[in-house]
């Protein structure tokens, strides 16, 4: 049986562009000083030791690229009540930087990443497990455009990465997560449903069960989407 704790551990999977940063902010933003946020993109495995051009053969979409025992200790501090130190990854050198960052455990701490269910050992930790679900299509331009201003990529190499690895390893390794995850979010997120989300979040320090529960709103405008329990 899961031990329950006062530090609740949601997961925000989904694909490359799937909105997953966007949702974490936002309810960091909402839940404000209750609130810390994690993210899986910084632990993966540092390649200092190889050369540039090697560097750029490791297939960054496969989840052997991530450094599971690190990112497993940190959540389990965090979930503990302790203070830890979380590493920063540089995706332009494929490095993780010499300085780490301080995160201070809140009530409510949103973990975001592409496969945070995908090693069994892991879908026990989280409290509440969300799956962001999105066309192709659409990850695809968010990650065009993510790429472009923050990575120091080009747009053919985007293309061809998306073509070559992503896309299949999505398939893969991200795709099948929906069947470990507790909601699915299709598309994108209304404001209704954000509420709802927010409430289901919160009744966590509660009743684990009620987040679950159908959570009535008032008449709205047809959804664009809709949060389904699995």
């Amino acid at each position: 049986m899961k031990i329950q704790t006062p530090f609740k551990l949601i997961a925000l999977v989904g694909g490359s562009g799937a909105g997953k940063t966007w949702l974490a902010d936002r309810l960091c933003q909402d839940f404000g000083d209750e609130a810390a946020s994690l993210s899986l993109d910084n632990f993966y495995s540092d390649l200092a030791h190889l050369k540039p051009a090697e560097r750029e053969k490791i297939n960054f979409d496969n989840p052997d690229a991530i450094d599971w025992p690190l990112f497993e200790s940190v959540l389990h501090k965090l979930q503990q009540g302790v203070t830890t130190a979380t590493p920063h990854y540089d995706f332009t050198s494929h490095t993780r930087s010499t300085e780490w960052k301080t995160l201070t455990p809140r009530p409510f701490i949103f973990v975001e990443g592409l496969w945070l269910l995908w090693p069994p050992q892991m879908r026990e930790i989280f409290d509440l497990r969300i799956y962001l679900d999105c066309i192709q299509s659409v990850r695809f331009q968010r990650r065009l455009a993510r790429d472009l201003n923050e990575r120091g990529r080009t747009t053919n190499s985007i293309l061809e990465q998306f073509s070559n690895t992503v896309a299949p390893m999505h398939e893969r390794f991200v795709e099948v997560q929906k069947a470990w995850a507790d909601l699915v979010i299709e598309e994108s997120i209304t404001e209704a449903e954000l509420r709802r989300l927010i409430r289901a979040i919160r009744a966590l320090s509660s009743d684990p069960v009620s987040t679950l529960l159908p959570i009535a709103d008032p008449p709205s405008t047809p959804q664009v989407v809709a949060i389904q329990s699995l």
